[in-house]
């Protein structure tokens, strides 16, 4: 099954607004986003949902650091595969 997530703009718009965080931060989970689901092909049975970044905000606005946040909300509901987890860390530190 296909799906289509809305485009970056409006993503970034709802993850801030339902994550109450600052839209720059909303725009790199986004980005985030974006580079996972273009790597589902390499063993992801699915990509990073807008529902996953609003999950990441919520713990960004809660005082958890953006990479733990990103690692927790987002990554390890993912795949629990190391390799796969190392490539999604890089991708954190790349955008963070």
């Amino acid at each position: 099954m296909d799906v289509h997530y809305p485009g970056a703009e409006k993503e970034a718009r709802i993850v801030s607004h339902e994550g109450k965080i600052e839209m720059e931060t909303a725009m790199r989970l986004v980005t985030l986003a974006g580079k996972i689901r273009s790597i589902r092909e390499h063993g992801l049975a699915e990509g990073a949902s807008t529902r996953l970044l609003i999950y990441a905000a919520q713990l960004i606005r809660g005082g958890t650091p953006i990479h733990e946040a990103c690692k927790a909300a987002i990554c390890l509901p993912l795949t629990d595969d190391e390799r796969l987890q190392e490539t999604l860390n890089d991708l954190i530190e790349d955008i963070f």
